[in-house]
């Protein structure tokens, strides 16, 4: 492995724990609210987003490469409503698959072909996330105002949970 493509994968690490930290800012933003549903499922997307930082930090280390951790920037702790954490969400994870194709062009490149192995189980995943976030804010909007259905769906979201994927 190269040091360019280290150096990337050191940023997309950093990247991964940068999320956490802004879904644990909009877990708290929800319990707030006391709206506990909503704030389990951006806890949930901490524990994942952390999981991935930590699937990187091991890769690193197997390619004989030392994981480099950097200060986390502030994340946006206000929002104008529950549609609006969602959106926010979902620029961030589209941020994150735009990161993670960068890095398959680089490892591309490189003719690094674990790491472009390795990368296409995080392809897969934004894949899954951004249909996800995509498919709640479909939810809402539709929604708008019925605070049963509001309610209805925070109440689902606090039985999500998060189990590590099988390696």
């Amino acid at each position: 492995m190269n040091d360019q493509l280290a150096t990337a994968l050191n940023e997309q690490m950093n990247f991964e724990f940068y999320s956490a930290h802004v879904y644990l800012a909009m877990a708290a933003y929800c319990s707030g609210d006391s709206l506990e549903g909503f704030s389990n499922f951006f806890l949930v997307q901490a524990e994942e987003e952390r999981f991935h930082a930590m699937k990187i930090y091991r890769f690193l280390n197997d390619r004989g490469r030392r994981a480099t951790l950097k200060a986390l920037p502030e994340p946006k702790n206000e929002y104008d409503s529950m549609l609006d954490v969602f959106e926010h969400g979902y620029r961030h994870e589209q941020q994150n698959t735009k990161n993670f194709y960068q890095l398959a062009d680089l490892a591309l490149d490189s003719r690094e072909h674990a790491t472009i192995y390795f990368l296409k189980w995080f392809i897969d995943e934004q894949v899954e996330e951004e249909a996800l976030f995509d498919g709640i804010i479909q939810k809402l909007k539709r929604i708008e105002s019925d605070s049963n259905a509001f309610y209805m769906l925070d109440a689902e979201f606090a039985g999500r949970s998060f189990t590590p994927p099988a390696e």
